[in-house]
């Protein structure tokens, strides 16, 4: 099952093992039982330290557990853990030894001061980019809390349950059989979501920082460069980040960032992360920001920035750099069956699709790929666009039109997602030019249509937006407060890019420094 270089790469990783493991599985007579056990002989046959047992008594089968020798397991692969999940088999083996994960001190003692006892449930697909941080995380929880258990599910192999269960997205987590989150998390998210008292404790820690000479809200491409530029100035630099990253983690292959010919989304944002990170910047990760008072308008001339669990940050200067958000429809039906049939992410969600008949909202580069890669999976997908024609480059329209099993309908309003109320039946959408409405029978509906500024929580503020939400910014990055400047996706900038997010980040954070030296602060 393994090729010859990853053996060669595994059993080399297998000599950090700290302690003998069992690997243990639980089989039946099927033929994935069969690739378990030859997946599971192969890794021990590399390791002395590693021992395979046939005697697991899990109710899941097809699946294996990862133990210390003499102990019970507490993780668990139901299914192949190859693909994007294959390093989480490679640290759940490391880390079930005793081998140290690559944490901070601080989150590890959060981890095991949760005592938790309970049992966790994974649902992924292997094509699934935002699936192995959640395994990972969750793996991490069971090794060092030993009331604890988690599943990875691969619901290839449990088609039925993820059927019983009406799974529609990935990944889903499970908490003793009750619904808990989907999408990606990491593990800073789900700590904060298990552990109750995690939000007076951040907010007392917020209250007794000093005041910053730039704070930055929001950590993608814009935040991220722009505390970098800041940093090297030798000024006091923060990030306040609702998700470090920001929509580059759901982000799949990015091949147009110069120089970086190729990469994917969450490894971009990691090293992102470890780039400002090297400049000692204050990174305040999952803070949603709630409010924030220009420095004319506060007693000690700072800006004021009130976040959702009450503290409050005070600095010279602050950067917007909040970015967007995948659009909705915002018509009936869609909320109701997210995760149940309408999705946002193909990559991840497309597998769960395999042989049902799918929509693609949109008819721009986002969605005629979606439905190019949707394509190879499903029986059939139908091409929603607004506009008279499709507005994705030539090639991919190309591309889309030779494949058989697609169909576009233009100049078409969605109006209504339909249900049976477990799961998606159908799409209802209206001839724009007759005005006739039609149904389309359908398993999944993935929504293309493009990005919403994250400024919500600027509506009540004096930052001033344009018509589109957008924050409005001059050539120097400037918003009309004092002390306040915007990058990125959620300004007027055209061009929503990376590397556009990135150069205007720079020059917001020579912006500020700038007026910083004028201003005399």
């Amino acid at each position: 099952m393994l090729d010859t270089n990853t053996s060669a790469q595994l059993k080399t990783l297998l000599e950090r093992l700290e302690s003998p493991i069992d690997i243990v599985a639980s089989l039946n007579d099927s033929d994935k039982s069969d690739k378990i056990k030859e997946l599971v002989t192969e890794i021990a046959a590399l390791s002395d330290q590693v021992t395979a047992r046939f005697d697991g008594q899990n109710e899941r089968k097809p699946s294996f557990g990862i133990a210390k020798t003499g102990e019970q397991p507490r993780v668990f692969f139901a299914g192949l853990p190859m693909g994007h999940e294959f390093t989480s088999l490679i640290l759940a083996l490391l880390q079930v030894s005793g081998y140290a994960p690559k944490v901070s001190d601080e989150i590890l003692a959060q981890i095991k001061s949760l005592d938790l006892k309970a049992n966790f449930d994974v649902f992924v697909s292997l094509s699934c980019h935002n699936c192995p941080d959640v395994v990972q995380a969750l793996n991490l929880i069971a090794i060092n809390n030993p009331g604890t258990t988690t599943t990875m599910i691969d619901g290839a192999f449990f088609q039925d349950e993820v059927e019983e269960r009406k799974i529609m997205a990935v990944p889903m987590v499970f908490q003793d059989g009750e619904h808990i989150g989907q999408g990606r998390m990491t593990l800073e998210e789900i700590i904060a979501k298990l552990d109750t008292g995690a939000a007076a404790k951040d907010a007392e820690k917020l209250n007794a920082k000093e005041a910053f000479d730039v704070l930055v809200i929001g950590g993608g491409p814009a935040g991220a460069t722009a505390a970098v530029y800041a940093a090297r100035k030798g000024i006091r630099t923060g990030i306040v980040a609702e998700r470090f990253g920001g929509q580059v983690m759901d982000t799949m292959d990015i091949e147009n960032f110069i120089s970086v010919q190729k990469t994917q989304g969450p490894k971009f944002a990691a090293d992102m992360e470890a780039h400002v990170r090297e400049y000692g910047v204050d990174i305040m990760n999952l803070q949603k920001v709630k409010n924030i008072v220009g420095a004319d308008q506060t007693a000690k001339g700072l800006v004021e920035i009130e976040l959702e669990n009450g503290a409050k940050l005070a600095s010279k200067t602050v950067i917007l750099s909040t970015g967007a958000r995948w659009r909705e429809m915002n018509v009936p039906g869609e909320k109701d069956y997210k995760t149940r049939g309408v999705a946002y992410c193909p990559h991840c969600d497309g597998p769960l699709f395999k042989g049902k008949r799918v929509a693609v909202i949109g008819g721009g580069n986002s969605g005629v790929e979606a439905a190019i890669d949707l394509a190879g999976l499903v029986e059939h997908v139908t091409v929603v666009e607004f506009d008279t024609k499709l507005r994705a480059d030539q090639v991919l329209q190309d591309k889309l039109h030779s494949l058989k099993n697609t169909t576009v309908i233009m100049n078409a309003l969605s109006t209504e997602v339909i249900g049976d109320g477990s799961q998606v039946t159908a799409l209802k959408y209206k001839d724009r030019a007759t005005d006739e409405e039609h149904i389309v029978e359908l398993a999944g509906i993935f929504v293309q249509i493009g990005l919403l500024p994250n400024t919500d929580f600027l509506k009540d503020t004096a930052v001033e937006l344009s018509n589109r939400n957008e924050i409005v910014v001059n050539e120097r990055n400037e918003t009309n407060v004092k002390g306040v400047f915007a990058a990125g996706d959620c300004t007027t900038v055209p061009y929503k890019q990376i590397i556009i997010a990135s150069g205007e980040g720079a020059k917001a954070a020579l912006s500020a420094f700038d007026y910083m030296i004028r201003s005399g602060q």
